[in-house]
């Protein structure tokens, strides 16, 4: 039973980070947009949903106790609506000034969570968060295998979703946009318009992932909000494969695995003087796979297809 409960938890905690990897996919994978601030948006999403169905917190605002989908619709608005403001202001930057900027962005957005305590309560967090269809199990580890049912739906549907808009006239010019801007705006393309349409929608996506993350650990305070966590959704998708939906998926599991199965291996080989680094150490062991990846693999384990849809084709 033990393991069985560490499977469903692990699956469904990969299951969320596969989300925001999917938003990043969108945005770097497809259009080139170096968004250095996925946890900023990861962080919206996971507020905005603790604020819509949180219980009410007598030493701050909201606390509306509303059903965690609403939360979830809630946390996918905010997000979208943060990461609007965010790309009118930043989307015409390039390459590493547009890093820079998103970056920026998201370490306001986590002194905003640290200081705006009548509505974060700072570092105290915002707690007893519910999680959907508790009410139907009678364990908790049937209450987390709920939580990954709905999760793994999720992302089917996601998945399901971003094929068919990438293999469309809309996503080829997201590809052309990626690969030359300047070409596509002489053939009368919009590159504005398509660069903050993607910004928003792969943030949107990476809100819903902090929505979901904040709903099933009942929990979120600014330690959940460490730019730690944007380099392990780079690593994810650079592992897995950029361009590659499914990839991104694959490079979610199996650098979570990696991440959650080296704390429990360094911690039973390395010395008990070593033992308090084992954090560090797992960075750069996760760095080391990085760079290795980026040297002999650089399309990553699923690398992108081809335009193969049949009606792409058709279309084009």
């Amino acid at each position: 039973m033990d393991i069985l409960s560490y499977l469903v938890f692990f699956s469904a905690v990969s299951g969320i980070y596969a989300i925001a990897t999917l938003g990043l996919n969108l945005q770097w994978g497809f259009t080139g947009i170096m968004n250095v601030g996925v946890v900023g948006f990861f962080g919206v999403g996971a507020y905005a949903t603790a604020f819509l169905t949180g219980p009410a917190y007598p030493d701050a605002f909201g606390g509306f106790g509303l059903p965690p989908l609403v939360g979830y619709l809630g946390a996918m608005i905010a997000s979208g609506l943060a990461a609007l403001v965010v790309g009118l202001l930043t989307i015409r930057l390039r390459h590493d000034f547009l890093a820079i900027g998103t970056f920026g962005a998201a370490i306001c957005i986590q002194l905003l969570a640290m200081n705006l305590k009548p509505i974060t309560r700072g570092f105290d967090g915002l707690h007893s968060l519910p999680r959907p269809f508790a009410g139907l199990a009678a364990t908790p580890v049937a209450a987390n295998a709920y939580f990954l049912a709905m999760v793994v739906a999720i992302i089917a549907a996601v998945v399901w979703a971003l094929e068919r808009m990438v293999r469309s006239p809309w996503g080829r010019v997201l590809r052309a946009i990626r690969e030359d801007e300047e070409a596509s705006a002489a053939l009368g393309k919009n590159a504005f318009a398509f660069r903050l349409q993607t910004f928003v929608m792969g943030s949107m996506l990476m809100g819903l992932a902090g929505a979901l993350y904040a709903s099933f650990t009942g929990f979120v305070s600014p330690q959940d909000l460490l730019p730690i966590l944007t380099f392990q959704v780079y690593v994810m998708l650079i592992v897995g494969g950029s361009g590659n939906n499914y990839g991104a998926v694959l490079g979610a599991v199996l650098i979570w695995a990696l991440w959650t199965m080296t704390e429990t291996f360094l911690g039973a080989v390395l010395p008990a003087g070593l033992k308090q680094q084992v954090s560090a150490l797992r960075v750069v062991l996760v760095g080391l796979i990085l760079v290795l990846m980026l040297l002999y693999r650089p399309q990553g384990l699923l690398p992108e297809r081809a335009n193969v849809s049949r009606e792409a084709r058709l279309q084009g």
